[in-house]
């Protein structure tokens, strides 16, 4: 019987739902216990009909036909639906559409290598990182990290679970790590202000006055943490270059990095136009690094809009052909 995404998410849904009511939890942490036992089966304390549940679905997931792209969109619907609870509105899950898209762009930049590592500094439940990891052909080492406690967990679990090979940091994204630079960083910027000035003061990017604002401050530390001629791939609020700190900004991008590419996502996706982002693709400045000849610049069509899509991958194609990427 062939793996059903829906099908599987009803009954993780359900036997989530039990667990939160019965032990007074939230949703996310009564699906960190359902993952677990789906991981190693150690948890012994779970109801009859919750057992018979996770029994079916551990039977439906460990099967060696199912990929870990099914089982990554499986636990995504869970992650959504509990996201909605969660406290912190911009911790949302990046849509797949644009997951897919960043992965396809990696795909292009790396296609000549076997192996390369991949980092995210604001990994979240690692949606994103896998997403990546499950969709580009090369052996992938993943890096992540992530502040919140159930984010962590979930994140662990979500990996192990698709059998990928990602080393967690469960702190400050904004602290320093104990990591070799990576070849290749992918990061959904958190937005917002950094309320640690004394860790801010050691960036360049810090503030002239008042709070940093974390998303400068991760573009920063993205880049100290990944090789010269590496790449990094954001997830950009559309205000980034004219906001009150964008000069500081600019100045530190045209010294550190070439700028390769800011890709418009659909308006369609963003409740509205404040809300709206892009894909922000640079590469950090090495001593065999250059320049492109001209960045890609590109309004991305609906990607429910198939013809649209291709004629824009198309275009992308092009352009790695007249960079002489390919």
């Amino acid at each position: 019987m062939s793996y059903q995404i829906e099908e599987v998410f009803k009954q993780l849904d359900e036997v989530t739902h039990l667990i939160e009511e019965r032990l007074d939890i939230t949703y996310l942490e009564g699906l960190i216990e359902v993952l677990q036992f789906l991981n190693d089966g150690s948890n012994s304390d779970f109801q009859t009909n919750e057992l018979e549940l996770l029994e079916n679905i551990k039977n439906k997931v460990t099967d060696e036909k199912v990929e870990s792209e099914q089982i990554r969109k499986t636990i995504q619907l869970a992650l959504i639906k509990g996201m909605k609870g969660h406290t912190q509105p911009q911790h949302m899950i990046t849509p797949d559409s644009v997951s897919m898209f960043m992965g396809y762009f990696i795909q292009k930049l790396v296609k000549n290598k076997q192996h390369f590592r991949l980092f995210d500094p604001a990994s979240g439940t690692a949606n994103l990182l896998t997403a990546i990891m499950n969709q580009v052909e090369a052996d992938v080492s993943g890096y992540g990290s992530e502040v919140d406690p159930t984010f962590i967990q979930l994140a662990v679990e979500n990996a192990n679970l698709q059998k990928q090979s990602i080393e967690f940091f469960h702190q400050d994204s904004l602290m320093p790590f104990l990591l070799e630079p990576v070849d290749i960083t992918v990061c959904d910027l958190p937005v917002g202000y950094y309320p640690n000035d004394e860790q801010a003061a050691k960036y360049e990017l810090q503030a002239e006055e008042g709070h940093s604002y974390a998303h400068h401050l991760f573009i920063e530390q993205s880049l100290t943490y990944t090789k010269a001629g590496g790449f990094l791939l954001f997830i950009i609020p559309n205000f980034l270059f004219t906001s009150d700190q964008s000069k500081q900004l600019h100045n530190f991008l045209h010294k550190h990095a070439h700028i390769v590419s800011l890709l418009q996502l659909p308006m369609s996706m963003f409740a509205s136009e404040k809300h709206a982002k892009s894909v922000f693709i640079i590469q950090k400045k090495g001593e065999n690094t250059k320049a492109p000849k001209q960045a890609l610049m590109a309004q991305l069509p609906s990607f429910k809009d198939i013809q649209k899509t291709h004629a824009v991958l198309r275009k992308i194609d092009q352009w790695f052909k007249d960079e002489g990427l390919e």
